[in-house]
C-alpha cells in the first residue's frame, strides 16, 4: 500500500467521530475549488499543494472529487517542468486522486524522472519523493532506510522537528525497516498533557499538521498514545469551526490542508 493509501485508509475512520458534521467538512472542501479547477491557498489562490489536499479530504469522506473541474487545471502543469519538487510531487499526488489512466503513461513517466532527479538529501524531500513514485505506479530507486537513519540527529530527532521526525517514522516503517527508539520517544515528548503535539522543543503551542503527522507515525511504530488520546480530542475540537479545521489556535480561518490533517488525527483517534 502506497504511503498516500495508508493515510486515506486511516482518514477514512474520521466520521465515526464527526458523525453528522462529516457532511459539512464534505460541503467545507467542494467549497474550496475555484472555477479554474484548483483549490484555493489562504490568499484565495489556485495552488497545487492545497488542491491535493481538497481533493484527499473528500475522498477520506467517500466523497466523489469534481474530477471533470479538476482535471483542466492539472493538464496545465504538463509534466511538471518549471515546478518546484514540493509542487511536482503535488501534482502526481493530484493525478493519483482521480481515476486510473487519467494521466497518459508519458507525461507519468516524464514528471517521474523530474522528481527523481530534484530529490535533495533531506527526510522530507525523501518522503514526498518516494511517495510521488508510488503516486505514478513507480518506485523511487535511490532511497533506502540506511540513507534515512543517517539523517537521525543524537537527540533522536530527525531535522529537529515534529513533522520531520514523523515523516522519517513513517517512511521507515514504509520500507519495511525497524524505527529507532529514539524518534519514538523524542516524539512522544513533543505531545502536552493538555492534548496535542509541538512542532519543536519549546514551542509556544501545539499545532495541528504536528499532531496529526506524530499519531500517525507512532501508529506506524505500534506505540500506544494511552491516556493521552482524551486530551488529544479535546484540542482537535478546539480546532474546529463548524466547518473545517485551522491550523493553530492564533487561526480563525480553515483550509483544505488542515482539514485534512484534522481527519486524519481523528481517524487515528478513533482507533486509540
Amino acid at each position: 500500500m502506497s504511503l498516500r493509501l495508508e493515510m486515506l485508509q486511516v482518514a477514512r475512520l474520521a466520521p465515526n467521530l464527526l458523525q453528522e458534521a462529516a457532511e459539512r467538512v464534505a460541503a467545507f472542501l467542494r467549497a474550496q475549488f475555484n472555477e479554474d479547477g484548483g483549490a484555493r491557498d489562504k490568499s484565495g489562490k489556485s495552488d497545487l499543494y492545497y488542491t491535493v489536499f481538497a481533493l484527499e479530504g473528500l475522498i477520506a469522506l467517500r466523497q466523489d472529487p469534481p474530477v471533470d473541474r479538476v482535471r483542466p487545471y492539472l493538464e496545465r502543469f504538463g509534466d511538471g517542468d518549471g515546478l518546484d519538487l514540493v509542487h511536482q510531487t503535488c501534482l502526481a499526488r493530484c493525478w493519483a486522486a482521480l481515476p486510473k489512466g487519467s494521466l497518459d503513461a508519458a507525461t507519468s513517466a516524464r514528471l517521474g524522472e523530474r522528481i527523481e532527479r530534484g530529490a535533495k538529501e533531506s527526510v522530507y524531500n525523501r518522503f514526498l519523493s518516494v511517495g510521488a513514485a508510488e503516486d505514478l505506479g513507480g518506485a523511487m530507486k535511490n532511497v533506502t532506510p540506511e540513507a534515512i537513519l543517517k539523517l537521525q540527529s543524537e537527540d533522536g530527532s530527525f531535522g529537529g522537528t515534529t513533522p520531520t521526525t514523523a515523516g522519517a517514522v513513517t517512511l521507515l516503517h514504509h520500507l519495511g525497516a525497524e524505527v529507532p527508539a529514539g524518534a519514538v520517544v523524542w516524539l512522544l515528548s513533543r505531545a502536552i498533557t493538555t492534548g496535542g503535539f509541538l512542532a519543536v522543543p519549546g514551542a509556544p503551542v501545539p499545532d495541528l499538521l504536528s499532531t496529526a503527522t506524530a499519531l500517525h507515525a507512532l501508529a506506524a511504530a505500534k506505540q500506544s498514545i494511552g491516556a493521552l488520546r482524551e486530551p488529544m480530542l479535546d484540542f482537535v475540537d478546539t480546532l474546529w469551526t463548524g466547518q473545517g479545521f485551522c491550523g493553530t489556535w492564533s487561526e480563525d480561518k480553515p483550509d483544505a490542508e488542515y482539514t485534512y490533517y484534522g481527519l486524519l488525527a481523528l481517524g487515528h483517534l478513533s482507533l486509540a
